[in-house]
């Protein structure tokens, strides 16, 4: 199934680093990096430590493997301070285990763990700690079962599941574990196909990806009310929605033979983007992960052989021609060596 989340696990074979804050186009060279490893990762090929999440206070939340490809969620204290962790009933086989997905402003996390017969459930785990394992009434764990993927300041948590079909539906929990789920219309009803929830804001707003009968992707919102609107970027193959922020603007990316980022507006305006050096043929090109609240947008991008880029600032013509000064950073990590396709971090302000 096509999955706008992968692109996490992807951009982790690069180099851990953390971009202070404040720091823009103007000042690149006085930004402050910080790279980290939790200790006990592996680091073999394909294994080490995949920061996926960080909050407002600068605490990040991720997931890490092991020499036998265990996962283990973790969480980093902005002074450098690592705790970690695994979720009751997390699987001790390879590739089995617990997945950090997501952290609020508060310090809880959101993820998911998969069990020792490779069913996932979710989890929220607090700040003191307690870990908390669910699963969405009807999930089939022996068709993923449910993922959590997204937690907001009131503690909803957003993610889908699979059901008896493996069919998959979004859902949103509260705090007190009342359950809501949803699907777009158009979803698919069949193995394989349905409504993906990936990300929610503070206003309890949430974005995703859904799949029709033909199993083409299609970006939703679904707001705090219950409405849902669907769209596409004109002139896709496929549309996967995966991150929406305050102001309700959704960033994700696209394909036609290759991949390419977009944001659209919280009043529809959609504005697509490619990062220099991405490559053109199928698989290749630009992939978006996240936005926050300013309109930052962070991903990466595949392209092929193993040229390694310098930090450098690019200014995007479209904005020069609406006269509007947006910078541009572009961040090169290191290269993953268990690969022939060139990988590195992208940042992109909008």
């Amino acid at each position: 199934m096509p999955n706008p989340r992968n692109a996490i696990g992807i951009a982790a074979a690069c180099l851990c680093f953390l971009l202070a804050a404040g720091a823009s186009a103007q000042r690149v060279s006085k930004a402050t990096y910080i790279e980290f490893a939790v200790p006990g990762a592996s680091t073999a090929p394909g294994q080490g430590t995949f920061p996926t999440a960080i909050n407002e206070a600068g605490v990040i939340a991720g997931t890490y493997s092991d020499a036998n490809s265990l996962s283990h969620g973790f969480v980093r204290s902005p002074a450098g301070t690592i705790a970690t962790f695994d979720a009751p009933g997390s699987g001790t086989q390879a590739y089995q285990g617990t997945r950090a997905n997501a952290i609020n402003a508060a310090g809880v996390i959101a993820g998911d763990y998969k069990d020792a017969v490779n069913g996932y459930h979710g989890y929220v785990r607090a700040t003191d700690g307690a870990i908390t394992t669910f699963n969405v009434p009807g999930a089939n764990p022996t068709c993923f079962g449910t993922l959590a993927y997204a937690i907001n300041a009131a503690r909803l948590v957003a993610g889908y599941y699979a059901d008896a079909g493996c069919v998959y539906h979004g859902y949103m929990r509260a705090v007190g574990g009342a359950v809501t789920t949803f699907d777009a219309p158009g979803a698919g009803t069949e193995q394989g196909q349905g409504t993906c929830a990936y990300s929610i804001n503070e206003a309890g707003d949430i974005a995703g990806t859904y799949f029709d009968a033909n199993l083409v992707g299609h970006g939703f919102v679904r707001s705090a009310a219950g409405g849902i609107a669907t769209f596409d970027v004109p002139g896709s193959n496929g549309t996967y929605a995966g991150s929406i922020n305050t102001a309700g603007a959704v960033a994700g990316n696209y394909d036609d033979e290759a991949s390419h980022g977009f944001v659209r507006s919280a009043a529809g305006a959609i504005i697509t983007f490619d990062a220099p050096g991405g490559g053109t043929q199928f698989g290749h090109g630009t992939y978006v992960t996240s936005i926050n609240s300013a309109g930052d947008i962070t991903g990466y991008f595949l392209a092929r052989g193993y040229a390694v880029y310098p930090l450098r600032q690019r200014q995007d013509p479209r904005f020069r021609a609406a006269g509007r000064r947006r910078p541009v950073l572009w961040h090169h990590c290191q290269r993953d060596q268990s690969s022939r396709r060139d990988r590195r971090i992208l940042c992109w302000r909008e």
